[in-house]
């Protein structure tokens, strides 16, 4: 899916649609034996297509669902031996429009005029219009060049970045196979309508928003459920399971099974197409732009209010001569404008980001916009993901829950007895990589299929009904042939008669941890079942994510985890990077019972936030900036990419999707979050000499402006415009070896910019 899956276990060349415990991970996960709500249903949903085996829902199951309204829902109810007709396809699709996202594109002109507003460039036109009616030709055309030449740096800049929107066009599937006609054919994905029947077979891209039918292609009932990989919309590695009556989301990918599915949304009514339709809404004034244009602001007021006493001195001193002409007045007033202008600032502004992003780059941070630099050295509060940025991405094997008498290396050894091998599942992977790595007899141990020791006589895959694998093994030293049971946690305890452990599965559960089973037989019973304990697994932080966290506190920055995870996970995971717990539940920033205040509240509080959407994302970064804060937000996903273009510094890490890539500003090229770091130090440097500089240029700017003013009052005196400027370029190219001199940085609680409400100029510390 065009690198859209930050999934590491399984491609699409996986083995055919099989059962075993860790393909299901509904069941095979289940940490507690609390009742699971049933999964959430569209409107209208008819009765006989609710689950009737909730109870196998995992608490880590991320569940996305969406609402189907009813003028659609009538459009459902093909026969799904036939298909739409081709005819009614037409008319449908002439109805609802081809399934792809729409672009919307600005005309490029127009943008390119779009450079010339702002106040330094007021200023540059107000000058040029002056200077055209005196009719001073030459400094008419050295403005007119410069005003040019910034606007043309800015257009070329910008168009770069903007391709956000084609990644997400091309993370669709382009062909599908629906019914038509009463056959199977293929077709190009935009063609497909509401009420397409679609084929969903393993490896396929979604194609639309669908509802499964429980009917295989081949037309028959089936119970089985198809394993989804969604990270597309959740962020999430591990794949999910979806059985009949359940939606399933255009651009996810079918990892097992095959399925029947009936389309209801599609283009921008998808899920996927309303994160593209956030990406179209135009990206907000950066820090930067404002801070520059503040200063424009500044020197405007000071030049008109200067040019004003001047014209009008000289008005009322020199009228009925010919010294009294309008036209003479401006051209000394002129000089004056010429005066405010700080020619060199954009230019020299630049050189010295341009400077600091070489300096970035050799950190593996590398900047896409300029301006980014500054705004980065601003951030006050981090937003960053949880999956493959904190943490590896990878199911490592975590502390187990042993019964008494039993060592790590026995539930290690059993649980690798009952387990298929040469299979692409996330956890069956990490069953078997952790016995490898604890256990002694299988390091350097290249046969998969047998262990030192022990003669695997049987294996029966997992079976549905009862939830558990289960493999017979023979002991070749005692000649003991005994059972190994492994499945979900619930169904063990029962098997074991070990309801006293009832609590610790609860525990498990709790603390957000993957729980398996582990039983065996003993005395040669076969009917008899002992506990040997719980195999836990977790998603690891990175070994520096901890330290990462401590270092950008010092540094005034503040990290809230978003992540589409479960909250008992996100807060498992917070507690072990030294972060506060309280993560709040996605539903907080769009409850209907709360005021706009509160909800801003409940984001400044949070440390995070769990099972997270896109929309979710996008609405915390935008609360957040509403408030004042500077945000900075990272991201790998298609789900992120609108957040990042939201947020005043989007940042794309190590191992990103082309989407997430093109909607930020900064691109990571190591791993986790230890660049941004160095990103944040380097930049805070850069932003010193950018501050010395803008200090420097606005003194130096006032003193001209004062200095003309009064020679110009009392003396009459008059310089040409052209000598104004010339002496303006030289003053600011002695000024350029600011861009790489030695900045001293502090570690301070923040910085807010330039600016404040009360204060010209305002490097706070707070």
């Amino acid at each position: 899916m065009d690198g859209s899956s930050k999934s590491k276990n399984g491609k699409n060349g996986d083995d055919g649609p099989k059962h075993t415990e860790f393909s299901e991970s509904q069941e095979k996960g289940e940490p507690s034996q609390i009742e699971h709500e049933p999964t959430p249903m569209p409107k209208n949903k008819h009765k006989e297509d609710k689950h009737e085996n909730d109870e196998n829902r995992d608490e880590h199951d991320i569940q996305v669902t969406d609402e189907i309204p009813s003028e659609i829902e009538e459009l459902l109810h093909t026969d799904s031996k036939s298909g739409l007709s081709t005819d009614e396809a037409q008319t449908r699709l002439e109805r609802f429009g081809k399934n792809e996202i729409s672009e919307y594109k600005q005309n490029r002109f127009l943008k390119f005029l779009s450079y010339f507003r702002g106040s330094i460039a007021y200023l540059i036109e107000i000058t040029c219009i002056v200077a055209a009616i005196v009719r001073d030709w030459t400094d008419f055309g050295i403005i007119l060049a410069l005003l040019f030449v910034n606007a043309s740096i800015g257009f070329i800049e910008e168009t770069r970045a903007e391709s956000a929107l084609d990644s997400l066009k091309q993370s669709l599937a382009l062909k599908s196979r629906a019914r038509r006609d009463g056959k199977l054919v293929e077709l190009n994905a935009a063609d497909l309508v509401p009420g397409d029947i679609v084929a969903l077979r393993i490896g396929d891209i979604i194609p639309a928003d669908c509802r499964l039918l429980g009917i295989g292609v081949s037309g028959s009932e089936t119970e089985t459920y198809l394993n989804i990989d969604q990270s597309a919309l959740t962020g999430e590695s591990l794949p999910v399971n979806r059985k009949k009556g359940d939606c399933v989301f255009s651009s996810s990918t079918v990892k097992q099974g095959q399925m029947l599915a009936v389309v209801y949304n599609t283009g921008a009514q998808t899920y996927i197409g309303r994160t593209a339709t956030l990406m179209n809404m135009p990206a907000d004034q950066g820090h930067f732009q404002k801070i520059i244009n503040k200063i424009g602001n500044f020197l405007i007021l000071i030049t008109v209010l200067l040019v004003t006493i001047i014209f009008v001195y000289q008005v009322v001193k020199f009228r009925n001569t010919e010294q009294g002409d309008v036209l003479v007045i401006l051209q000394d007033v002129l000089v004056l404008t010429v005066a405010a202008i700080p020619v060199g600032l954009p230019t020299v502004l630049s050189v010295t980001m341009a400077v600091g992003a070489k300096q970035l780059a050799s950190k593996k941070v590398i900047v896409k916009r300029l301006t980014a630099i500054e705004e980065l050295a601003s951030v006050s509060v981090l937003c960053s993901d949880k999956t493959g940025t904190m943490t590896l991405n990878e199911l490592k094997f975590d502390e187990p829950w042993l019964s008494p008498g039993y060592k790590k290396s026995d539930i290690l050894l059993y649980a690798y007895l009952c387990s298929e091998q040469s299979t692409s599942d996330a956890i069956e992977m990490a069953v078997v990589a952790a016995a490898k790595q604890g256990l002694d007899i299988l390091k350097d141990h290249d046969d998969e299929h047998d262990v030192p020791g022990y003669k695997i006589k049987s294996f029966t895959p997992f079976n549905p009904s009862v939830k558990y694998s289960k493999s017979t093994v023979m002991n070749l030293e005692t000649k003991e042939t005994f059972q190994i049971a492994k499945g979900a946690p619930q169904v063990i305890v029962k098997l074991t008669g070990r309801e006293d452990t009832t609590n610790a599965v609860t525990d498990l559960a709790k603390r957000g941890l993957r729980a398996l089973g582990v039983a065996k037989t003993v005395d040669e019973d076969l009917d008899k079942w002992e506990l040997v304990g719980f195999v836990c697994f977790l998603d690891p932080p990175r070994p520096d994510t901890q330290e990462t966290i401590h270092k950008c506190k010092n540094l005034g920055v503040k990290i809230k985890m978003i992540t589409g995870d479960q909250v008992i996970i996100a807060k498992e995971m917070a507690q072990r990077l030294g972060m506060g717990r309280v993560i709040l539940d996605a539903n907080h920033l769009i409850d209907p019972g709360k005021s706009l205040d509160e909800i801003t509240a409940h984001c400044e509080r949070a440390d995070g936030f769990a099972q997270v959407t896109p929309e979710h994302k996008f609405r915390v970064v935008e609360l957040l900036k509403k408030k004042g804060y500077l945000v900075g937000m990272t991201g790998d996903g298609v789900n992120d990419a609108p957040a990042l273009k939201k947020a005043n510094v989007g940042i794309a890490v190590a191992g990103c999707t082309d989407a997430a890539r093109s909607a930020s500003d900064i691109v990571l090229l190591a791993p986790g979050l230890s660049t941004i770091v160095d990103g944040i130090i380097t930049s805070r440097a850069i932003f010193q000499r950018m501050r010395s500089y803008a200090l420097y240029r606005i003194t130096s700017t006032i003193h001209f402006l004062l200095f003309f003013f009064f020679i110009i009052l009392i003396l009459n005196w008059k310089l040409p415009a052209i000598l104004l400027i010339l002496i303006a370029i030289l003053n600011d190219a002695a000024t350029v070896v600011i861009s790489v001199d030695n900045a001293k940085v502090s570690l301070i609680d923040n910085i807010n910019g330039f600016f404040s409400n009360d204060e010209l100029i305002c490097w706070r510390y707070s």
